[in-house]
């Protein structure tokens, strides 16, 4: 047998297409989007072991944009199926887990390539068609990030492996890195294709075998991950990918003595209460579970007198909107200081009412439709309310249509009370509230800012005086777990920016980063005495 040190590939981020007009990558994409919108609706399983598992209640998959579309139906399924998942994970681990690093690091080597190449039209058409992003948003999002934590994950955990002890004369110490004993539950949003995959690849690359839930409206997209996953030879049982309600899988998973750990992406209340759930059931659980989440976000712009009202504008229309503010580092709060305030008003209503709205199969649409019935009332909730308060007004948009997709405008509030119910609570949806102050009082804002909100993910302070930015890196460093200097509070890449904040946005355990797969992995510390001792007298007793 041969053994060698193996050097993986240097990590370099994927390069992000542009879709220009003309382009031939553009073309090819809308062919693939074409193509899947106009076929026959496809027929989802669940991925269970080495099964493609149907069953007999076939639910209806569409697309935001066009939701008399179907585009899919899936296989809902029941306990029986959790637990047919956890048998098929635990059955995987032996051999997973007992797999040299290497063929493990080369399964998402592989992946990565194969999405870069003949799989890369394919899952961003798919997020184009099952979320509603426009190319470039599908091309940041399903093809370049999960590229990205694919190989940077690989890199990482190389450098994981390599962190060991010092050994002295006598001894050889050494650190080796487990995967946790058991399954680890992965539990995914809608809203990022990238995010639901890394929920499973990165535990999975440290060794760990997973039972996968994503949402409801990604599951379209989720199976072309498991496509994928397959593709590059990952073995079954690794990921198992199950569709079942969020009642059904807590109700066996948090009762089994095997469930290990937990890497959820989602709602802040809907991870609290899984905590709780998990917290009722210790006693039952052979380990103590990782909890690994990233909640949810009321992130915010901070403007300080000194700032470039043409570029808080920007940050504003593309910080708010962009995928149309559905993802928990979107802006949706602003604190703009009087002297800036007819600029950044006038360029900010100028941008958002030049947004195209409509399919993302025309590229010429900036904005695209929210995810879901469910969340188009809930955001047009909070905008009928708005319209109604005495203390805030709408100055641009505040339309919302459903009749053929879950269209809602772009919409800028502004508002005199700094506690007003848009400026709190997370809305998830393209809804930006915006208070103006006056910029002697810029300390005195920001500590309300600080104070406003129980979320702590992104954000970010434009100034041009730099004694500005620097009072607000401090007065804000337990504000957000991303912070920005002169840019939109949105965008963290891969390798660049590790993305995950506190308080009630999750457990920062920073996606991208190898904080986040040390979480998978339970360490031995392993001393060797190389000449053990054979007398227990030591010499103070001569």
């Amino acid at each position: 047998m041969s053994n060698s040190i193996s050097t993986v590939p240097i990590a370099v981020n994927e390069p992000v297409r542009a879709y220009a007009a003309g382009s031939s990558e553009r073309e090819s994409l809308l062919a693939a989007y074409k193509k899947m919108y106009n076929q026959e609706p496809i027929e989802i399983p669940m991925y269970i072991g080495a099964e493609k598992v149907y069953t007999d209640n076939k639910k209806k998959l569409s697309s935001p944009h066009d939701h008399q579309k179907v585009i899919a139906t899936y296989n809902a399924g029941e306990k029986k199926h959790i637990e047919q998942a956890i048998e098929a994970a635990l059955k995987a681990k032996k051999a997973w887990a007992d797999l040299p690093w290497e063929d493990r690091a080369s399964v998402f080597l592989r992946a990565a390539d194969l999405l870069a190449g003949p799989f890369r039209d394919k899952l961003n058409a798919a997020t184009m068609l099952a979320q509603s992003k426009n190319v470039f948003q599908a091309e940041i999002d399903a093809a370049c990030e999960l590229i990205d934590f694919f190989r940077f994950n690989v890199q990482y955990m190389t450098e994981i492996y390599k962190q060991q002890p010092e050994s002295l004369p006598g001894v050889w110490n050494r650190l080796e890195y487990r995967p946790l004993e058991g399954f680890i539950f992965a539990l995914s949003p809608f809203n990022f294709t990238s995010i639901a995959a890394n929920l499973s690849a990165a535990p999975a690359m440290m060794g760990n075998v997973i039972v996968w839930k994503p949402a409801e409206t990604q599951i379209y997209s989720a199976q072309v991950l498991m496509e994928i996953f397959q593709a590059a030879g990952l073995p079954d049982g690794v990921i198992n990918m199950v569709t079942v309600s969020g009642k059904d899988a807590s109700d066996v998973i948090f009762k089994h003595r095997d469930f290990t750990g937990l890497h959820f992406t989602g709602s802040t209340e809907v991870f609290r209460e899984l905590w709780k759930g998990i917290s009722n059931n210790l006693e039952n659980f052979r380990s103590y579970p990782r909890i690994v989440g990233e909640t949810g976000g009321k992130d915010f712009i901070m403007v300080h007198e000194s700032a470039n009202a043409a570029e808080v504008a920007t940050a504003i229309s593309r910080g708010a909107f962009e995928f149309q503010g559905q993802k928990c580092s979107a802006a949706s709060r602003a604190y703009i200081p009087a002297n800036l305030w007819d600029d950044v008003k006038r360029i900010t209503v100028e941008q958002v009412s030049s947004f195209k709205m409509g399919s993302p199969e025309d590229t010429s649409n900036f904005f695209n439709a929210v995810i879901s019935e469910k969340a188009f009332d809930r955001i047009a909730g909070y905008i009928d309310f708005v319209k109604s308060a005495p203390d805030a007004e709408i100055i641009v948009g505040g339309n919302y249509n459903k009749s053929k997709g879950y269209f809602i405008e772009p919409t800028v509030v502004v508002t005199t009370n700094p506690k007003f119910k848009t400026m709190v609570e997370e809305i998830f949806g393209p809804v930006m509230t915006i208070y103006v102050y006056e910029p002697a009082k810029f300390e005195e804002t920001m500590q309300l800012l600080d104070e406003t909100s129980e979320y702590a993910l992104t954000g970010s302070i434009f100034a041009n005086d730099r004694y500005a930015v620097r009072l607000a890196l401090k007065a804000l460093e337990n504000a957000a777990g991303n912070f920005y200097i002169n840019d939109k509070p949105t965008g963290a890449v891969v390798g660049q920016q590790p993305f995950g904040g506190a308080r009630g946005s999750g457990t920062n355990d920073k996606a991208g980063s190898s904080m986040n797969l040390l979480r998978w992995v339970s360490a031995r510390t392993i001393k060797e005495t190389l000449v053990p001792a054979s007398d227990y007298k030591y010499p103070f007793l001569g």
